[in-house]
């Protein structure tokens, strides 16, 4: 073999190594979107079940504060005024913000 025979098959070997070596990287960064896909969509699922969880307690509170109970009856009056009030005041604010 002679010198330039020798420094093509080495030449070819080494494009052989890089072109083994690019399909590895490009396997592993295929599988590295994948993980990141899917870590975005239960990041997305997380979000929703703990919006859902937070209007659940949202409504028990608000049915907390207005169960009337026998005895109970002048206090959740008292809360629902509040209510009322606390809504009132919303929307004055608001109306301020639009004007």
């Amino acid at each position: 073999m002679t010198a330039n025979e020798k420094t093509i098959a080495a030449f070819e070997t080494r494009i052989r190594q890089m072109i083994l070596r690019f399909q590895q990287l490009k396997k592993e960064n295929e599988d590295l979107y994948g993980m990141v896909q899917k870590g975005e969509q239960e990041l997305a699922q997380l979000r929703e079940k703990l919006e859902q969880q937070q209007n659940d307690y949202n409504s028990l509170k608000m049915a907390k504060m207005i169960e009337i109970t026998d005895g109970d009856l002048s206090g959740a009056k008292e809360r629902l005024s509040k209510l009322i009030r606390d809504v009132n005041k919303c929307i004055a604010i608001l109306s301020d913000e639009n004007q």
